[in-house]
């Protein structure tokens, strides 16, 4: 094809694109439908064209774009690798991994369901085998839920329920297309079909497969592009070329799954890059991978229903009946999984509850789009797949499509208006016309206070004063009138607005650089979890997702558990080091929020509210002051580092502030401004390289302030430690059981333990020891000891103690003070030990 006239045909598709999506807006039709309707008409009009004989008047160049020269490696090859890595690099993993049971229902379970219900239905029916019509099954399984996700963002439904959706979006496409795979080698002619044993064997290795090529690419591309700190569109170009190389590595090179690979390296991209990158890098990346997919998924639906009119060119009446068959038996599976799966799987507390009306809108939903043409295609185009089997799938294909995007998708928005989703609950109604009251008030007063500044004709200021006036009277009144707000529910609104407020200072400091990129996904996905648990469960949901968000979480107890267990000590340290940084800029966050409270929500929820907003706060305050004492007093020199670094980095943010301002004042040229940035990104290099938490170093530390070691020596200090054993517990860990052989002896070095004796309870906290008594007796423990918080244990072995008893008399007197406050008489001579005043032999 002539280069000039491609340009130009892309150009016009580009032109369609942009006229689609005010029209979508103004028939109130999802963009995906408006787009395919305009494909299939101008699809219809080259056929037509050609058909006709009318397309022999034109130039060959225009002749062979009327022929739709459109194949479906462009699909596979260019398109889907495009929209799967932008997908998975907006997606929200940490919170996703809260709901990944119903997603992974929704998206592979639901696959293999509706592959399996239609494959079944249909081969009745049907001349072809059951293989290809499982090879049907699996093509029209994949659904695309932009539609219902872009309408339940505009009715404001829940976070989880969307979240839900949009993983169904992302693991699906994958799912469906490796089962496509599998199948289409069944189908083929002079082919060897595959055994049952190659299926169990060759499948997870298709799978696994993609998940190593994308790991490895995804840290490949990354790390290619932390080599070039400097030049940010030089690393957005690497992100750029990742998908397509992945994919291509994977489809042709090593026999593997591409849609698998490419959702992992976007992954993996997703999970490691904030923390690898600039914030301004990081954010522009993906601005230029939203636009990217706009244009791809707008691309891939227009180009798509071109070839609608193609496919079912040779329809007869008896498809349409088949057609209804795949109807029925796709929105049968799909009401299995929402009517039957999924609230068996919220009775197990395994995924959110989703109400009926919602269910009723995920169903009726379920478009299906341009993945499902782009597949049929690729089998009308494989000439191993008989004619038949072409034919039929190409047409039922096509026809399924058409009817869930021309029957579904046109009246999925009067299908949710008649669910009643689309109106405002009474509470939200009541409380806008609050908010409006309010903000008309704020208007007014600045309105007033700028017009004085100016002077400006009377008669106006008069005439508009009095219309605003009506205005704001109005409002007032429906503020009145409305339904009466109680407390409790004020009180669940002001956190769930507390809570967005401290959402968007997290992404402030992101971008002024003083919250890591490693961290403020993290605590993006707390403070979503803090809005989720606060609107469902009110002030209590939003202490217990408080208190969840000071980063004992699953990766913080598989750390301590390494470290137990395994004497891994890596991951602990680093979960620390995180967990350190992250409660420090929260406490900073916290405290800047009283005055929100003061000047937003006041104004709103009135004083008596608001006050209680700033108790709650305060308790929260608390608590994280408390975990940092805590992190202090076990990591002493590491946390006077960390507080050093958030300094240095608030002064360079400052520092970077000024010389902009002096640059946008005209009072440095662009060549000092450019100097300057440079010395300030290489400075922030040297602050941005966290202090390495060594738990080695740490516990020498310890050791050294505990009063029963103080007048060691430095040598026997450090003998001490090497001695030691770290532990580190959680509130409940049973840490001594009655009963037991004693074997260890144990020093708190932070945190509080219980110890309880025939019914009688005693608190032990830091710098106390326990076990020592069953030791030196040589009994069986008769106490039970539970860890009451999160803490630190230096343990050491019964043979080692009893030499550190002989040799420390502070140790000794220890022993003794202990054993009288439990009511024991311990004569440590008796046992063959020097008495507690007793000084150590030389």
């Amino acid at each position: 094809m002539n280069v000039i006239l491609l340009v130009g045909v892309i150009a016009s598709l580009f032109i369609v694109i942009a006229l689609c999506e005010p029209l979508a807006t103004r028939l109130r039709l999802p963009y995906s439908v408006v787009l395919a309707l305009v494909g299939a008409l101008l699809g219809s009009a080259a056929l037509y064209l050609q058909a006709s004989g009318l397309s022999q008047q034109f130039d060959p160049g225009v002749q062979a774009i009327l022929s739709l020269p459109i194949r479906s490696s462009v699909f596979l090859y260019v398109f889907l690798p495009t929209l799967l890595f932008q997908v998975a690099l907006g997606l929200n993993l940490r919170r996703m991994a809260d709901d990944w049971v119903p997603i992974l229902l929704m998206a592979v379970v639901a696959v293999l369901m509706a592959t399996l219900f239609i494959g079944l239905a249909l081969q009745p029916f049907s001349s072809m085998s059951l293989m290809a019509c499982l090879l049907l099954g699996a093509i029209v399984s994949t659904t695309d839920p932009s539609a219902v996700v872009s309408i339940f963002r505009n009715i404001a439904a829940p976070q989880r329920l969307g979240r839900i959706v949009e993983g169904e979006s992302l693991l699906n496409d994958a799912a469906a297309i490796a089962l496509f795979g599998f199948f289409l080698t069944f189908v083929m002619a002079g082919v060897p079909n595959p055994t049952f044993r190659d299926a169990l064997v060759d499948f997870p290795l298709l799978i696994l497969g993609g998940l190593a090529v994308g790991w490895v690419m995804g840290r490949v591309g990354l790390a290619a592009m932390t080599l070039l700190p400097g030049h940010p569109l030089a690393q957005i170009s690497i992100s750029i070329a990742m998908p397509f190389l992945t994919y291509m590595l994977a489809e042709r090179g090593l026999n593997a799954s591409g849609v698998i690979a490419v959702l992992v390296a976007g992954l993996t991209l997703n999970l490691t890059g904030p923390a690898r990158l600039s914030p301004a890098t990081w954010n522009y990346l993906k601005d230029v991978w939203d636009l990217l997919a706009h244009w791809a998924g707008s691309l891939i639906f227009i180009l798509a229903a071109l070839l609608i009119p193609r496919l079912l060119g040779d329809a007869r009446l008896w498809d349409v009946f088949l057609v209804l068959v795949v109807i029925l038996a796709a929105t049968a599976s799909r009401a299995v999984m929402l009517f039957g799966m999924l609230p068996l799987l919220t009775r197990a507390n395994l995924s959110p509850r989703v109400e009926t009306p919602y269910r009723v809108a995920i169903l009726w939903g379920g478009l299906r789009g341009a993945v499902t043409l782009a597949l049929a295609l690729a089998v009308t185009e494989n000439p191993l797949v008989p004619p038949q089997i072409k034919r039929e799938i190409g047409i039922l294909a096509t026809g399924f499509t058409l009817f869930t995007l021309l029957a579904q998708g046109t009246t999925l928005r009067w299908i949710i208006r008649r669910l009643g989703l689309a109106r405002l609950a009474p509470l939200d109604l009541a409380l806008s016309n609050q908010v409006i009251a309010v903000a008309l008030q704020n208007v007014r007063e600045e309105v007033a206070e700028t017009v004085r500044d100016h002077e400006l004709d009377r008669e106006i200021i008069r005439a508009e004063a009095k219309r605003f006036g009506e205005r704001l009277e109005l409002a007032v009144n429906r503020a009145e009138s409305a339904e009466e707000i109680h407390d409790r529910d004020r009180i669940t609104l002001g956190l769930v607005a507390l809570a967005g407020r401290e959402r968007d200072m997290i992404l402030e400091g992101f971008r002024d650089q003083l919250i890591s990129g490693r961290l403020v996904e993290q605590m993006l996905s707390n403070v979503d979890r803090l809005i989720e648990r606060t609107r469902t469960g009110g002030r209590g949901g939003y202490r217990l997702a408080g208190r969840q968000a000071m980063g004992y979480g699953r990766t913080h107890r598989l750390a301590v558990l390494m470290h137990n267990r395994l004497k891994l000590s890596g991951p602990l340290g680093q979960a620390t080091a995180d967990r350190f940084e992250m409660l420090l800029a929260t406490a900073l966050i916290l405290r800047d929020l009283h005055a929100y409270i003061d000047t937003k929500i006041r104004r709103i929820h009135g004083r008596r509210v608001a006050d209680l907003l700033h108790e709650l706060l305060k308790r929260r305050e608390e608590e994280i002051d408390t975990a940092l004492e805590g992190l202090r007093l076990q990591y002493p020199g590491y946390s006077d580092e960390m507080e050093r670094r958030f300094i240095r980095r608030t002064a360079l943010r400052l520092e970077e502030h000024e010389y902009e301002v002096l640059y946008g004042d005209g009072l440095i040229g662009e060549e000092l401004h450019h100097t300057l940035r440079q010395r300030i990104a290489a400075e922030r290099a040297r602050v941005d390289r966290r202090p390495k938490l060594d738990l080695a170093v740490q516990k020498s530390e310890l050791v050294r302030q505990f009063p029963l070691f103080e007048d060691m020596e430095e040598g026997q200090r450090r003998q001490l430690a090497q001695a030691l054993t770290t532990l580190y517990v959680q509130p409940g860990d049973v840490l001594l059981r009655r009963g037991e052989v004693p074997r260890n002896v144990f020093f708190i070095a932070s945190g509080a333990v219980e110890s309880e004796v025939a019914g009688q309870k005693l608190l032990l906290g830091r710098g106390e020891m326990f076990g020592q008594l069953a030791i030196l007796m040589r009994k069986t423990r008769r106490a039970q000891i539970t860890a009451i918080t999160h803490g630190t244990l230096l343990a050491l072995d019964e043979v080692r103690f009893k030499r550190l008893l002989i040799r420390n008399a502070a140790m000794r007197v220890a022993v003794e003070e202990s054993a009288k406050r439990r009511g024991v008489t311990l004569v440590l001579s008796d046992m063959g030990l020097p008495s507690a005043a007793a000084q150590p032999a030389e």
